[in-house]
């Protein structure tokens, strides 16, 4: 069941709220502004409905917020180190919002954008629900090369998973990085560093102390960043994470998407599977809230929620040696990221 309202304007362009329900009562909110989710409800062990995503009460809130609550980053998810890169020999001076960097497209990335709602609909044959959200970004917007169009594809199916499908063409060489910042707190509220944790990365990519990648690919093995067995978030030797994963890419069997990432609550005994095709994955444990006002007047404080951003690796467009995220003229940008909600005793 879909049902979508209006939200007022913001620069002359409507607003909307649109929700979706599967025959489970799991329900996802959606906003077309920014393509940001405004809240995801999930139930625990004994079927007690919680929303799991931090964020605002209203769109007005998501428009002033500053933390990126939910929303579709781009044209470059995370960061890229010095504030330029260099495509096809010319030199693309980027807006330093992240000390001398660029961090999540710029001064006004995707997540500040009003996205137009293309589709919203309500598959009755396999109980599906689908929201489309379209952008198209014009050549030089941030500095960045060639206009790209974009529609990414919200799906909740009857499994409880939520999935995005991101598609995207270009008319000229450009460097493409798509991804959502959704905050999750599996409880619902308060500390979230004793969430098990498993992500499916034998290695992972170090960073300087402004977050920026060496470049060199390690091996997470006897590090602070091994997640390669169910373990706590916390970790006594490090205050928090904002890093990046590089997945092995493996399936489960019966599965079409690999796994990126396991995480069980086990208060509530809500679990989060995330699937991905894309080679990384950021571990980000919100370090960066510090008393913004959220739903219900309650505050968003550090380490009260936890990011899983599926990715190419930060900095890419100036790492030859990581994957690469150029997007050549007329070809297809087609990523799929799952999250998937059950519980301890499915």
């Amino acid at each position: 069941m879909i049902k979508q309202k209006t939200a007022g304007f913001h620069n002359g362009y409507k607003l909307w709220v649109v929700t979706l329900t599967n025959g489970k009562g799991m329900e996802v909110t959606l906003t077309n502004y920014g393509g940001s989710i405004m809240s995801v409800k999930a139930p625990d062990r004994y079927g007690r409905f919680t929303d799991v995503v931090l964020g605002y009460d209203s769109v007005e809130e998501y428009i002033k917020g500053t933390s990126s609550q939910g929303a579709l980053i781009g044209r470059f998810a995370n960061r890229i180190g010095g504030g330029e890169f260099t495509l096809n020999g010319v030199k693309y001076p980027l807006y330093k919002n992240d000390g001398n960097n660029t961090l999540h497209g710029g001064s006004v990335g995707y997540g500040k954008r009003v996205w137009e709602l293309v589709a919203a609909e309500y598959d009755r044959n396999s109980g599906d629900n689908h929201v489309v959200f379209g952008y198209t970004s014009p050549d030089g917007e941030e500095n960045f090369p060639g206009t790209v169009a974009i529609t990414v594809e919200y799906v909740l199916d009857e499994k409880n998973t939520l999935t995005l499908i991101y598609d995207a063409e270009s008319d000229a060489d450009t460097v493409l990085n798509l991804t959502n910042h959704v905050y999750f707190n599996l409880k619902g509220e308060g500390d979230i560093m004793d969430t098990q944790m498993q992500i499916f990365a034998d290695k992972y990519t170090p960073v300087n102390d402004e977050l920026i990648p060496s470049g060199e690919i390690a091996d997470v093995k006897n590090t602070v960043f091994d997640f390669t067995s169910l373990r706590p978030i916390r970790n006594k030797d490090i205050d928090g994470y904002d890093h990046n994963f590089v997945l092995n890419g493996s399936k489960k069997e019966g599965e079409e998407l690999p796994i990126a990432a396991y995480a069980v609550e086990k208060t509530s005994g809500r679990t989060l599977t995330c699937y991905t095709d894309m080679p990384a994955l950021q571990l980000y444990t919100a370090n960066g809230l510090h008393g913004e006002i959220g739903k219900g007047g309650k505050v968003m404080n550090k380490q009260t929620a936890f990011c899983l951003e599926t990715q190419f690796c930060p900095d890419s467009p100036n790492k030859p040696q990581f994957p690469s995220c150029v997007l050549k003229a007329g070809k297809a940008y087609h990523h799929v990221t799952s999250y998937r909600f059950g519980t301890d005793e499915d």
